[in-house]
């Protein structure tokens, strides 16, 4: 069936919604309830419960739900065994400005590198302590989290993002089959946005670029009344005394990260089987080492998992959304929509706008790749366009989703790590995202 412009409605009530009453879970759920009544009222509630089961049953949210969970674990094991509070006691040797703090977690972000979920919980986890000593706000912390998460993880190769991008290129013919590295390195001059937010995220932590907006209430909220984190934030309950009176070590916090990196590496970049290894060695590190009993290291697996439900509830809510957008028939009505009128200098641009409204709205990025790559690149060969640039659009405009996007799986993690809500955070960066978006359309309109 063809839903036309309908398609539209259910992202955009999304989004209206939580503008008005900024929460995320909510409007993500009106949002579906919606869509699948546009798609057959006469099978709704069912459609939706079924779309509901169906995405907890998918092997990818299956995969996302373990993989954050026990990424939560970990964390939550490391806060308790004291290794973030002694690894931030190390670091404020060296750190001894606001300037330093921030240029610090910005700086966290290129040596966890692999998995935008690994940089968006644990950089926030390691640096709010530190940040909050210099009176930073949670927001300005969690935009440089944010920014060096997906973004960064779009560039650098040998990431989750560029081994998928990769698998995409080869899948769509783009390169020969064993040449999606290779393509992959072509696309890298050409992920304009990736490249300017990362920059404009250094230039504020170096005081080089202006607080805009939200971001510039929420430091002088911070700097004057030393309240750091913005309303409805969840922060931590833990007794920082309880922690700080055990033998916590700097290695207690880095040795199971450096094992985490290590083991997502060379088990085929496969974050969900890092992060199992990861748990595993920091629970016998801990138990061998007298750090934890063998029952807190137990409960506190279940803890940390527990501590991200909130998080996968918007993530589920998110996926089953995207759901919602494939079976109108989203994308393909976009792209047809604009395809008509494009030309081989103006299709990097329009694709990048196009793409990055829809991954915005919908939250999705790799989901837009995929939908949109088979689409995209018979296109830019019909029009002779660059095909290169024209893919980096897709690219990019799914980075400015997964960056952008106040329910967005990297948001929600980033606001969860530093314990910063997710819709202030989204709105404190938004102007500087958008700055990016505007920058990036001209740089593609110039090399199309």
């Amino acid at each position: 069936m063809d839903y036309g412009a309908l398609c539209l409605m259910p992202p955009l009530v999304v989004v209206v919604l939580a503008i008005f009453i900024r929460r995320a879970f909510e409007p993500l759920l009106i949002g579906c309830l919606l869509g699948f009544v546009l798609i057959k009222p006469q099978a709704f509630p069912g459609n939706f419960i079924d779309a509901l089961l169906s995405t907890l049953r998918d092997e990818t949210m299956a995969w996302i739900i373990l993989v954050c969970g026990l990424y939560g674990s970990l964390i939550h094991l490391i806060i308790q065994s004291g290794g973030v509070y002694a690894f931030g006691q190390y670091v404020l040797r060296y750190v001894k400005t606001r300037r330093s703090a921030l240029v610090v977690s910005w700086g966290l972000g290129l040596f966890i590198f692999v998995d935008d979920y690994m940089s968006a919980l644990a950089s926030g986890v390691t640096m709010r302590k530190i940040t909050d000593n210099y009176r930073i706000s949670r927001e300005m912390l969690a935009l440089q989290v944010n920014a060096m998460a997906a973004p960064l993880c779009v560039l650098v190769p040998m990431t989750t993002w560029s081994i998928y991008v990769s698998k995409l290129l080869e899948d769509n013919k783009v390169v020969a089959a064993g040449e999606g590295f290779q393509g992959f390195l072509n696309l890298i001059p050409y992920l304009f946005y990736s490249w300017i937010i990362v920059i404009i995220a250094l230039l504020l932590a170096l005081g080089k670029f202006p607080l805009l907006g939200k971001l510039k209430k929420a430091e002088q909220r911070a700097q004057e009344t030393g309240v750091l984190a913005p309303p409805k934030s969840k922060m931590g309950k833990s007794d920082e005394n309880d922690i700080q009176g055990r033998a916590a070590k700097p290695q207690h916090f880095f040795l199971p990260l450096l094992v985490l990196i290590a083991a997502t590496l060379i088990l085929d970049k496969d974050a969900l089987k890092g992060v199992m290894l990861g748990v595993a060695f920091t629970f016998f590190y801990y138990w061998w080492n007298g750090v934890m009993t063998f029952e807190a290291l137990t409960d506190g697996i279940f803890e940390g998992f527990q501590s991200m439900v909130f998080a996968l509830a918007i993530l589920t809510m998110s996926y089953v959304l995207k759901r919602v957008g494939d079976e109108m028939g989203l994308t393909p009505f976009v792209i047809d929509a604009v395809s008509g009128v494009l030309s081989k200098g103006m299709l990097p641009l329009v694709i990048f706008l196009v793409l990055a409204f829809i991954s915005y709205t919908t939250a999705s990025s790799w989901g837009v790749y995929a939908v949109a790559i088979p689409i995209v690149v018979p296109l830019a060969q019909a029009l002779d366009a660059n095909v290169w640039a024209t893919l980096a659009a897709v690219i990019s405009a799914g980075a400015f989703g997964s960056h952008a996007s106040f329910y967005s799986d990297v948001t929600i993690l980033t606001a969860t790590s530093t314990e910063c809500n997710n819709m202030e955070l989204s709105f404190a960066a938004l102007p500087y995202s958008l700055i990016a978006l505007g920058f990036s359309a001209f740089l593609f309109f110039a090399f199309s």
